[in-house]
């Protein structure tokens, strides 16, 4: 049987960093800081609801 080759991956990788490097000048930049404040208001929202209505 014939051994795949062990350097297949690393092609492969590197084929992705550059993909994801070209999208990342495109993409939607969002903050840290947003994502957590996102979601601290949305757990807020959550528990508030939760006390209100006796779910």
């Amino acid at each position: 049987m014939a051994k795949k080759s062990s350097n297949a991956g690393f092609h492969s990788a590197a084929g992705l960093i550059r993909y994801f490097d070209a999208e990342e000048k495109s993409s939607l930049k969002i903050p840290p800081w947003l994502v957590v404040a996102m979601s601290i208001a949305t757990m807020v929202l959550v528990t508030a609801a939760h006390l209100i209505y006796k779910l």
